[in-house]
């Protein structure tokens, strides 16, 4: 198993800045690629960004240029830097673990979410 413990949301005025931080402990062998997703209310989760085991990444177009994934190997944390934030942005953030067993077993595991709030 994997365990994902998320920090660093808040309140932040339009065209600020935050850092997103999942720390990931456990079965971290496993793990092909990690990222972050977020749910507004009413909406559906979405995919914000990813990064792959060898550093490939992925965006939302609506965070392209914005947003930036990156990931410490050394301290099994991925973090979400995202400047120039607008009120869409407001929704709680979920971190993410996309893991896949030496048995071909794939499975997702979620931290426990951050509200992220951009007022305007």
């Amino acid at each position: 198993q994997v365990q994902l413990v998320e920090s660093g949301g808040g309140l932040v005025q339009a065209g600020g800045s935050l850092r997103l931080s999942c720390a990931a402990s456990g079965s971290i062998f496993n793990i092909n690629a990690m990222g972050w997703y977020r749910q507004a209310p009413g909406k559906q989760r979405e995919l914000v960004a990813a990064i792959t085991s060898s550093g490939s990444t992925n965006y939302a177009d609506s965070v392209k240029g914005r947003f930036t994934i990156s990931r410490d190997n050394a301290k099994n944390t991925v973090y979400l830097q995202m400047n120039s934030l607008k009120p869409e942005d407001t929704a709680v953030y979920y971190c993410n673990a996309h893991t896949r067993s030496m048995l071909g077993h794939v499975y997702d595991y979620w931290g426990q979410g951050t509200q992220v709030t951009v007022s305007s």
